[in-house]
């Protein structure tokens, strides 16, 4: 059986690794995330780095806090390196985020950052997107019309509803989530453009092209996947 926590403390190790004193870092959200900011705590402690992350949610920033991570925003600071997580990564490194409803904070940060790390066990890696629902942020009002539009599309919504709380998950910026099922995803740049043109859509998950390395973790080994190999 493979030990997916494993994978993920693997990889998240290795991007700690990346970082260099004197960096600005983006903080990214998830459960293989929350390994790579607690081994960037631990590498500031032990090494005495100088060292701020701007966080992508209330969640890296709490883990942030506990890590010993001083924290800073983007009205401060440039980016010089962000590490996230991702719900699918195809072949042309492009993304499925938002599993976590923090993906529009996400896409700011990431895509702010000079260079953009995604790591990921290899149950992540697909060879074409859209198994994993594509996550919509919307303004509640727009809930109706956002559905509407979106089966015209193609696409089948489901309003993300909470667990240990009723009613629908509500996200840092106060909105609701839209998982959103489409039957392909051929052009994933196209369908991230034609998605945030609907009024009352926020950000849509789909992270085409912005991915600079994705950092991948295996039973046997990682591997490390850098745009430039690709292109």
């Amino acid at each position: 059986m493979v030990n997916m926590d494993l994978l993920k403390d693997n990889v998240g190790k290795q991007a700690a690794d990346l970082i260099k004193d004197g960096q600005i870092v983006g903080l990214g959200t998830g459960s293989t995330t929350h390994y790579f900011i607690r081994y960037l705590g631990e590498r500031i402690k032990n090494e005495e780095l100088n060292i701020l992350g701007i966080p992508t949610s209330y969640q890296s920033l709490i883990i942030a806090r506990e890590s010993g991570i001083n924290t800073t925003t983007l009205d401060e600071y440039d980016i010089d390196i962000a590490v996230d997580g991702a719900d699918e990564v195809n072949p042309n490194l492009d993304l499925i985020k938002g599993g976590g409803a923090a993906h529009t904070l996400e896409k700011l940060i990431d895509s702010s950052a000079k260079k953009f790390v995604v790591i990921v066990d290899e149950s992540k890696m697909v060879e074409e997107l859209g198994e994993f629902p594509v996550p919509l942020e919307i303004i509640p009002d727009a809930l109706r019309v956002v559905k509407e539009t979106l089966a015209d599309m193609g696409g089948k919504a489901a309003l993300r509803m909470g667990i240990q709380k009723d009613g629908p998950v509500i996200t840092d910026n106060g909105n609701f989530i839209l998982d959103t099922k489409f039957p392909k995803i051929r052009n994933p740049q196209k369908l991230e453009k034609e998605l945030n043109t609907i009024p009352g859509v926020l950000e849509n998950g789909i992270f085409a092209g912005l991915a600079d390395k994705v950092i991948v973790g295996k039973m046997s080994h990682i591997e490390e996947i850098d745009r430039e190999d690709i292109i």
